[in-house]
């Protein structure tokens, strides 16, 4: 089954200790976008503008990605600009110059109103709500967010949250959200706001996944020594998870199939930040995931039950 990914596309200039590239595929919907076309065809819904690179389009539309639905406006692509500290962790926004995003307004075309899985990436939770107002019959919607949309959109957001079945975070957001520090009670607080469930990233250090019966699940980061580039990591987590999911149910979802998503988008995060952008993504194998997803169980020392 298919995927519907709306979110935003850009062109990004990212600096590390080591090194600086500029003009770089990125955004939200792209990270999510090539990450779900792992496992299955992917909608994408999104706005570039005039300068926007044909070699990155080709790129999109090679990996089965459905272009239908990417708007061509007249203007500048949304461009964003970062600069992470030695830690990799610690980022800085230099600058942020929306362009021919400040105007979008996601607009499914009709062949994608019965897409039945959703994934709504980080936009206003406004938009977001808009594309579930288009949608005939979805399965299952994952929303994505972040603290501004929790200090500036709140009601819009809590809106949203009766209307999908998972959402994915990171704990600062969900304490921010919640008022709670402690995670645990933090996703609980989440779960009982809307989503069936919840998942709390936690960059370097895994993914907690929150169930409706109490059911709870910690994932651990892949471990990695040679990190490039941190940008996208989350984006290709929820696409991972989201492509999977697609790949893989035939019916009703369970705690046990998201169990293997999640696992999965943590193997393509840990691949996505091995390269600058999606260079490492363009290269990478089916059967480089799976051997990689089998590391991880080892690591881990146990066996995910189906």
């Amino acid at each position: 089954m298919s995927v519907l990914v709306v979110g935003s596309i850009a062109l990004d200039t990212v600096k590390t200790p080591l090194h600086e590239h500029a003009d770089l595929l990125g955004g939200s919907a792209s990270y999510a976008a090539v990450a779900a076309s792992f496992f299955s065809p992917v909608k994408l819904v999104g706005v570039v503008g005039t300068d926007f690179p044909a070699e990155h389009l080709a790129f999109l539309q090679g990996r089965n990605i459905d272009l239908t639905g990417l708007q061509h406006a007249e203007g500048k692509t949304f461009r964003w600009s970062g600069e992470y500290m030695l830690d990799m962790n610690t980022r800085e926004t230099r600058s942020v110059d929306l362009n021919v995003f400040e105007h979008f307004t996601p607009t499914l075309p009709a062949s994608f109103a019965a897409t039945p899985f959703v994934l709504l990436a980080n936009i206003a939770p406004s938009l977001q709500g808009h594309v579930l107002d288009q949608m005939s019959r979805a399965q299952f919607v994952i929303a994505d967010t972040m603290d501004l949309w929790i200090n500036i959109a709140r009601p819009d957001l809590e809106a949203l949250l009766k209307r999908v079945d998972m959402l994915i975070l990171n704990d600062g957001e969900a304490r921010q959200l919640t008022g709670e520090h402690n995670l645990i009670s933090a996703g609980h607080h989440i779960r009982a706001m809307g989503p069936r469930y919840v998942a709390l990233k936690k960059g370097e250090h895994g993914c907690l996944l929150f169930g409706p019966d109490g059911e709870f699940f910690s994932c651990a980061a892949f471990p990695l020594e040679n990190l490039h580039d941190p940008t996208g990591a989350g984006d290709t987590f929820a696409g991972g998870l989201a492509g999977y999911l697609a790949a893989h149910t035939t019916g009703p979802i369970t705690f046990a199939q998201l169990k293997h998503a999640v696992v999965n988008g943590s193997v393509l995060a840990s691949f996505n930040v091995e390269a600058f952008s999606l260079e490492r993504l363009r290269t990478l194998q089916k059967e480089d995931i799976q051997h990689r997803y089998e590391a991880f169980r080892l690591l881990s020392q146990f066996e995910l039950s189906r």
